[in-house]
């Protein structure tokens, strides 16, 4: 597995990683812990050192069961497990109008900190992260309280380095903040749809240089192909209400004309959607949800055929589609 520098923190990662969201067992439906313990294990045997996980996933459970699963590699420090603050109000997105006070404030923090800590089974988090962000919080004097938490929370060593979760498809809202030095790693949407870190994010990873953690490779499963007209999700998963309405027939008309352009450079739109987030020299690591073993194996073998040619990319250019489907 080809590994990168994530940003300045001395950490080379995996470029593709793990993203746990799905094994808090409460938002995707139709797998169980062994199912994703297996899907763990599968992930390390294949040379995957990136975990990525949050407080807010399964209350916790996420973050419980990688640091049960995990457990002797994280100490023997075989890999790498990043989670996150949610927000207090657990409101996502960031609105620029919410007081600090309501998402961040300084013992929050803390408190939520320790929580991870304790669900991890670790000493000290490797990259942890606020799961929200807007840059008009920086203009909150309540933000200084949180900043010099943030600060001791690293001075004290429970926090190794720190980074931001951006909003979804608006990564302009972070930039003032990702140039405060104490926040290495950005984490956003990037994928063949949404291209937005492009104008500016990916101009701010290479002059600091920021580690960029890329999430929603598949736009939540819009760019595999696999979503129809027709399809129907499981009682409880959240992907019902994402793919409401006519939306899963827009997304299985777009899947078709991507389809068009496979070749034998490339065999398969997940294989597609992939590659292009890993064709981005700015991306230090890919963390598509994995909560099957063969999830695992089909993402490592498209993983090692390394980035899209120019070519290709060249054709992905006029297929961005600018949306935004997640709840306000």
């Amino acid at each position: 597995m080809q590994t990168r520098p994530l940003g300045k923190t001395g950490y080379r990662v995996s470029a593709l990683g793990y993203g746990a969201w799905g094994l808090g067992g409460d938002m995707w439906r139709g797998v169980d812990d062994a199912d994703g313990s297996k899907a763990l294990r599968e992930a390390v045997d294949h040379g995957i050192n990136f975990f990525d996980t949050a407080l807010a996933y399964g209350g916790g459970h996420s973050e419980q069961l990688i640091g049960k699963t995990l457990k002797d590699d994280i100490r023997a420090g075989r890999v790498v497990v990043a989670t996150k603050i949610p927000p207090m109000n657990r409101i996502w997105p960031g609105h620029a109008k919410t007081p600090v006070a309501k998402v961040f404030p300084a013992s929050y923090i803390l408190d939520s900190t320790e929580q991870s800590l304790k669900n991890l089974g670790v000493e000290a988090i490797a990259v942890q992260q606020l799961h929200v962000w807007n840059d008009a919080w920086l203009d909150d004097p309540e933000w200084e309280k949180s900043y010099v938490r943030v600060a001791r929370l690293k001075e004290e060593g429970k926090v190794l380095h720190w980074g931001i979760s951006i909003n979804d498809h608006a990564p302009e809202t972070a930039l003032r903040v990702l140039e405060d030095s104490i926040f290495e790693t950005a984490q956003v949407i990037y994928n063949i749809y949404d291209r937005s870190s492009e104008r500016a994010l990916f101009g701010l990873a290479k002059k600091k240089p920021l580690g960029i953690i890329v999430r929603v490779p598949f736009d939540e499963g819009a760019l595999t192909g696999q979503i129809k007209a027709d399809t129907v999700f499981p009682p409880g998963d959240w992907r019902d209400g994402y793919f409401a309405g006519k939306r899963k027939a827009e997304v299985e008309k777009r899947a078709k004309a991507l389809s068009g352009l496979l070749t034998s450079e490339v065999e398969t739109l997940p294989e597609m959607a992939l590659r292009f987030c890993l064709s981005g020299p700015e991306v230090s690591t890919v963390i598509p949800g994995m909560r099957r073993p063969a999830h695992v194996r089909q993402n490592v073998a498209a993983a090692e055929k390394g980035p899209l040619s120019p070519e290709m990319l060249a054709k992905l250019k006029s297929y961005a589609w600018e949306k935004n489907w997640y709840s306000a």
